[in-house]
């Protein structure tokens, strides 16, 4: 019964901010700029995006495109020139770096291509960390039931030189979903494995996608956009297409973004 409250009043806040419920993040005019040198670099220019709760989203482009700077932005690591960013109904462009941070503990979930574990602590203590960060008492619970959906729950005292790539990177998915965050934000993820267990590790976000997690991936690799039903293409700091994956790699569509000259 409190949980359903809570539940109405949140959709109740987001409906007075402006924000569809449905949307889970919203970004309007998106704009970002950095000095290299003399010259100033335009990496994202007026970016419009909206993802949708229980998304599973691809961003690629081009080294250059602006997709590590989008990340790094949805990710709330960085913060935008201008624009708004609304997560869950909040708007995050205009919170200061503590709040970022606990923004990042509690609502987004990473997961990278070179896994990021911490080489003498075990698996399970790999995933219990952003548990012990927010003083939560039931990290060593949550912990083991995030590394049994993964499919690792024999490994849990396994440090990292003792696993696969592949396990290693089950690891930082069960690290990334621990928290429950609102998005598993995966870049490169199957970037330094083979094709086979690159697979696998897309068949494991199919099964948590549909298990109502929203997941955004970002690559430049076409192939594993293929796997996500919505591709969104990045060039020169805009979106220029948005590409619909049908399941099972059947006939996509593509919808080009008309950009401002």
């Amino acid at each position: 019964m409190v949980e359903d409250q809570r539940c109405r009043e949140k959709r109740q806040r987001q409906t007075v901010y402006g924000m569809d419920p449905q949307n889970l993040l919203e970004i309007t005019n998106l704009t970002k700029r950095y000095r290299i040198g003399d010259a100033d670099v335009l990496a994202l220019d007026a970016v419009n995006l909206v993802i949708s709760r229980g998304e599973m989203l691809a961003i690629t482009g081009p080294s250059g495109s602006g997709k590590s700077t989008l990340m790094n932005i949805l990710g709330c690591l960085d913060t935008a020139d201008s624009g708004s960013y609304r997560l869950a109904g909040e708007d995050v462009s205009k919170l200061a770096g503590d709040q970022l941070a606990a923004i990042r503990n509690r609502r987004i979930g990473f997961v990278f291509q070179n896994f990021n574990l911490l080489p003498r602590l075990s698996a399970l203590e790999n995933v219990e960390l952003p548990l012990l960060y927010a003083s939560r008492h039931d990290a060593k619970a949550q912990a083991r039931a995030a590394l049994t959906t993964v499919g690792l729950a024999d490994r849990t005292h396994h440090e990292p030189n003792q696993l696969s790539g592949g396990q290693r990177q089950r690891v930082a998915i069960a690290r990334a979903l621990v928290t429950d965050p609102a998005i598993i934000l995966a870049d490169e993820p199957t970037g330094n494995l083979d094709s086979h267990v690159g697979h696998d590790i897309l068949d494991l976000f199919h099964r948590l996608n549909q298990a109502g997690s929203t997941i955004i991936i970002v690559t430049h690799d076409h192939e594993v956009a293929r796997h996500c039903r919505r591709e969104v293409q990045l060039r020169d700091g805009r979106i220029v297409a948005e590409v619909q994956h049908a399941p099972h790699h059947q006939t996509s569509t593509t919808k080009e973004t008309t950009a401002a000259a």
